[in-house]
């Protein structure tokens, strides 16, 4: 059996960056239900439809830039997506590396109704934490993601 470490000056389970990561994975976790079990969607497929949702025509290394997803992963949710006719990919006039994604009218009807089951799950999530503390966190959060 390992030896517990005692060291009194660091504590795994009040170290900010482990608890924002494990508060992020467990309510992540949670909606993820929602999106796999309608369309059968994982995480990353939801995030890059949520962001092409979001912000429209984008390239695969703008959702990677602004979502901070492995350039594989985004590859991969990519051709699911594509395969299950939410988006389309269109080569740029400019750059014949880069292709531009954007949803197809059946994405954006899933993109649509998930936006809103987020809506809710969101609403339910600061009822549960209160208006003041769900202010607060969103202030914080917006404070740490601009640092």
């Amino acid at each position: 059996m390992a030896e517990q470490n005692t060291d009194p000056e660091f504590d795994l389970e009040t170290f900010l960056p482990y608890l924002l990561n494990q508060a992020a994975e467990m309510t992540s976790r949670s909606f993820q239900a929602v999106y796999r079990d309608l369309h059968g969607m994982t995480r990353t497929q939801w995030r890059v439809m949520a962001n092409l949702g979001k912000f429209g025509s984008m390239t695969a290394r703008d959702i990677r830039a602004i979502s901070h997803i492995e350039k594989t992963k985004v590859s991969r949710a990519v051709t699911a997506l594509e395969t299950e006719g939410f988006l389309v990919r269109t080569p740029s006039e400019d750059d014949r590396r880069a292709e531009f994604l954007s949803l197809t009218p059946s994405g954006l009807d899933v993109y649509r109704s998930l936006g809103q089951r987020a809506l809710e799950y969101d609403a339910e999530l600061r009822a549960e934490l209160g208006e003041t503390a769900s202010a607060d966190l969103t202030k914080v959060l917006a404070k740490l993601i601009k640092r």
